[in-house]
């Protein structure tokens, strides 16, 4: 078997604030190195109100879209069933949520708890913080264009 690569030269990229940090290959790469900086932004601003960003991803999902599926949730915030079920069965734990039965027995139906709203709208203006500095540091048009690009991005890509 024979496997040949091409080798690409490294481009790094100065920031404005003298960090450099380097153009990868890889759209994968570059999404999740992204994606993993701005969670750790939003974790940061999150911590005095006790939730992950993780965490405050499904509550706000859960406060915009009501009364959904498990399986429509995961479709809606590109979960696999594994993860999203994990990741639920903490929420319920901490009584966050709640499940109903759906229209028939293999469906499950998740909403927002009493106790879930109250995290939610607590940890909302941390939220609100940050998405501010993240306008702030991208600007307007960088915001924009971010915003746009991701939902494309997951529109384009998404697994029929």
């Amino acid at each position: 078997m024979y496997i040949h690569t091409m080798k690409q030269p490294l481009k790094q990229i100065k920031l404005s604030h003298g960090n450099k940090i380097v153009s990868l290959p890889c759209a994968c790469a570059n999404l999740r190195r992204a994606a993993r900086l701005v969670t750790q932004r939003y974790d940061q601003e999150l911590l005095p109100a006790g939730i992950k960003a993780t965490q405050f991803t499904l509550l706000q999902a859960l406060a915009q879209v009501g009364n959904i599926s498990q399986g429509n949730l995961g479709d809606l915030l590109g979960l696999d069933s594994t993860t999203l079920t994990r990741a639920l069965a903490l929420l319920r734990r901490k009584g966050w949520i709640q499940t109903k039965p759906g229209a028939d027995r293999r469906e499950v139906r998740l909403a927002l708890s009493a106790e879930g709203k109250r995290k939610y709208l607590s940890a909302l203006p941390y939220w609100q913080s940050v998405q501010r500095q993240l306008r702030k540091v991208l600007g307007e048009a960088g915001w924009q264009k971010i915003m746009e690009s991701t939902i494309f991005t997951a529109a384009r890509t998404q697994q029929q």
